[in-house]
């Protein structure tokens, strides 16, 4: 049980995407300082790798715990993948949001009429046809 905890304390924290942007899963900033505190360890996909394929190991020797010996197998060989591909973990911290200056937003009133159609054109049309 210990070993799933381990487990869901690295997996719970989403990582920050390259491009685009990721949203944040509840209750994630603290968990992420918890894995941030583990500096490289947590962060380097392949030390990930081998910490779920040795996980597995002591799982497969038992019928019941089987089909989490395939899942902590398929997920070593995913972030396998990631490390060579040259990823990493990366938290998300959120950037402070600027305040907008009152001053700033607001906008003077404009100072021309709106235009208006020439004098004829404002006269109605007789309809055509009725």
């Amino acid at each position: 049980s210990a070993a799933g905890v381990l487990v869901c304390l690295l997996e719970y924290p989403r990582s920050k995407r390259k491009k685009g942007s990721t949203m944040e899963r509840c209750g994630q900033k603290y968990l992420t300082a918890v894995v941030k505190l583990f500096g490289p360890l947590s962060r380097n996909y392949y030390i990930r790798a081998v910490l779920h394929a040795a996980l597995a190991v002591p799982a497969g020797f038992l019928l019941s715990t089987i089909l989490g010996t395939v899942c902590l197998g398929i997920a070593s060989g995913i972030y396998l993948l990631a490390a060579v591909r040259g990823e990493e973990w990366r938290p998300i911290e959120q950037k402070p949001r600027e305040r907008p200056q009152a001053g700033g937003t607001i906008k003077p009133p404009p100072s021309n009429p709106p235009p208006r159609p020439p004098p004829d054109a404002r006269k109605k049309q007789p309809e055509v046809g009725g």
